[in-house]
């Protein structure tokens, strides 16, 4: 089954998430916000953000390269479908969605 994950959405976190779905999309979309080195303790988790101040069509390249591998590092459990990109409510920034398996 294909799942949307979208990095504009605001969803409700659940600690100790019981529902395998629930717990890999909520990981998922955890990875999607969370930059590389600010989580104490597990300084590897995120996205380096290397992406951030380059062209468009170099930032989607570099940003699809990261998603990929944070998802087989921290959630081996999706697996990558597609990226997009769309541009967000938020003017100036981009929104990301992300299709995974389950």
């Amino acid at each position: 089954m294909v799942f949307t994950v979208d990095s504009d959405s605001q969803i409700e976190l659940t600690l100790g998430e019981t529902d395998p779905v629930k717990s890999v999309l909520q990981n998922v979309y955890l990875i999607l916000k969370t930059r590389k080195n600010t989580v104490p303790m597990y300084r590897d988790f995120g996205l380096p953000m290397a992406f951030l101040s380059k062209p468009l069509f170099a930032a989607e390249t570099i940003l699809t390269a990261e998603i990929s591998e944070a998802l087989e590092a921290y959630e081996p459990r999706a697996e990558l479908l597609d990226v997009s990109f769309l541009p967000s409510a938020f003017g100036g920034k981009i929104s990301v969605n992300v299709e995974v398996t389950i």
